[in-house]
């Protein structure tokens, strides 16, 4: 399983020989089977939602898309992330990327709504005052 932080969405990864769910169960995240080639954790992902197929990166993927990821313990602090996309129908090519992920010190916070949330508001307004009391950029008053 892999939970981001972000609305706690959850990707189920079934691990072993790949048995296909039926035809009218379509994950949102897709249906993803995992196996090891070494270190290395491979995980083949196809029959994505229609609705996550209509949106962004993947807007315009058809039924036959194929994610395949690998992910690298590369020491103690890095995971190294590659992904290949595959999908004759609307790409001429296959298309690949790598992303290093770095463990950060400390806790991972909560995908939160910000609805009422005038942190970023607060955090402004604070410097601005600041400047002005430094004699820095003069800043108008709300």
């Amino acid at each position: 399983m892999i939970m981001t932080e972000m609305v706690h969405d959850v990707r189920i990864i079934r691990m072993g020989t790949p048995k296909p769910l039926p035809e009218h169960v379509k994950p949102w995240f897709g249906d993803s089977w995992g196996h090891w080639e070494g270190d290395t954790l491979v995980v083949e992902t196809t029959n994505f939602s229609p609705t996550q197929l209509n949106r962004g990166q993947l807007s315009g993927a058809t039924d036959n898309l194929k994610i395949t990821e690998r992910f690298t313990r590369a020491d103690e602090y890095t995971l190294n992330y590659e992904f290949t996309v595959d999908d004759q129908e609307t790409w001429t090519d296959t298309w690949s990327g790598e992303v290093p992920f770095t463990r950060l010190p400390g806790l991972v916070y909560e995908y939160a709504c910000h609805e009422g949330n005038y942190a970023m508001f607060n955090v402004l307004s604070g410097a601005r005052a600041q400047e002005r009391r430094e004699g820095g950029r003069q800043t108008p008053e709300r």
